[in-house]
């Protein structure tokens, strides 16, 4: 009985490859993103684990977001790198075993943590955002995403995230590390807590926070990703 409930090929059915006719995107599990590729789209470099059929895959053009976004870039090393990927097939993308989320957005606007990007459709503008305060790199969260239109979009998360309603008279505060998007609406601002970077004796972490203000969201994460995006 054991052997046949452990047997090869109850392993290979259990695990292969299905169809599930979602669309261009689709969770093949919590942790791997299917994207059935018929065209283009754009996926986080070095996230493509498998694919099948005639796919080609090319690193951005350096030019190809404008001047001001190269200038970005050679600031922010590999951390906002993208690939474009063309043709068709099937194409596995994961990053690191977090866990992926697919958005359709309908003419929105989503900030999203330059580590937290996996893949979006070409349909969608975007544009690399600087924090103006370069103490923000020692959060690793210096760089983020701003993607607008119509068009899907997975993220990804350590575990489950949660998301938190800002308004006007709730503003919210989060972790850089811990912070993975927010709505096109917002703009976070760096708030330091002096006290309680004394109380704990550090020199980044939670004395560095991000302050959202306004109307709209904030989605964080239970785990700081502490990553230095300007590392090449």
């Amino acid at each position: 009985m054991s052997e046949r409930r452990y047997s090869l090929d109850r392993f290979l059915e259990k695990t292969r490859d299905k169809d599930l006719d979602q669309g261009l995107f689709e969770l093949e599990s919590d942790r791997m993103l299917d994207i059935n590729l018929n065209g283009e789209v754009w996926t986080k470099m070095g996230s493509m684990i498998a694919y099948t059929g005639n796919v080609k895959f090319e690193r951005e053009g350096i030019l190809s977001q404008g001047l001001g976004n190269l200038l970005k870039k050679a600031v922010s090393g590999e951390g906002t790198a993208l690939t474009k990927v063309t043709g068709k097939g099937s194409v596995f993308c994961a990053d690191s075993g977090k866990k992926i989320t697919i958005l359709e957005l309908q003419n929105e606007a989503i900030c999203v943590n330059g580590n937290d990007l996996l893949a979006f459709e070409m349909s969608l503008n975007y544009n690399i955002k600087m924090m103006k305060k370069m103490t923000a790199m020692l959060a690793g969260g210096l760089f983020n995403i701003r993607l607008e239109g119509t068009g899907m979009v997975a993220i990804t998360s350590h575990y489950d995230p949660i998301t938190l309603p800002v308004t006007p008279h709730q503003p919210v505060v989060t972790d850089p590390n811990a912070t993975v998007l927010w709505s096109g609406q917002l703009e976070p601002q760096l708030k330091t807590d002096v006290q309680f970077k004394t109380m704990l004796g550090r020199g980044s972490g939670e004395s560095l926070q991000f302050l959202f203000q306004g109307h709209g969201f904030v989605v964080v994460q239970p785990y700081e990703e502490v990553v230095f995006q300007n590392q090449g």
